[in-house]
């Protein structure tokens, strides 16, 4: 008899936190939306990037180096291009957010060693979609297209 009682208990008890959490996940937490269509975001996003991401990442989204994908001697990437010759577009909405938000180690963890320092203590939220809304306005649109379904299959 007692277990079903905690057994009610218990599922009621997650039913209200879940209640109580979820105005704070909203779709837009769980799957970010990059501004790439609109022209003012891309704008934005553009001169944010040129003060930002530039001197990494090149001031055409190319990157500075032509090994990207090789570690230097210190055990670190070179910080890799933005354009669609990169990886950027291989990674969803939510996932590039937290990487720029947070840092690369921050994210992968363990003894992983990146140079990509997190940028959420000088850049809102809405100003690191304006970024990456820049960078993917500018992938040729079978690359967006590519983009879109890796996103759409990403579960909330």
């Amino acid at each position: 008899m007692k277990k079903p009682i905690i057994t009610g208990l218990t599922a009621a008890m997650i039913a209200i936190g879940a209640i109580w959490i979820s105005p704070a996940w909203t779709s837009e937490d769980v799957r970010p939306n990059l501004p790439y269509t609109d022209v003012a975001r891309v704008a934005e996003g553009a001169a944010l990037y040129v003060d930002y991401c530039a001197s990494c990442h090149g001031a055409n989204l190319e990157g500075q180096q032509p090994n990207w994908q090789d570690r230097d001697a210190d055990g670190y990437l070179p910080a890799p291009p933005h354009d669609e010759t990169g990886h950027t577009w291989h990674h969803d909405n939510a996932l590039l957010m937290r990487i720029v938000r947070d840092g690369t180690e921050a994210i992968v963890g363990g003894t992983y060693k990146s140079n990509m320092i997190g940028f959420g203590d000088v850049l809102r939220d809405d100003e690191i979609a304006s970024i990456l809304g820049y960078i993917k306005s500018t992938w040729p649109t079978e690359i967006q297209d590519i983009h879109n379904e890796i996103n759409a299959r990403v579960l909330p």
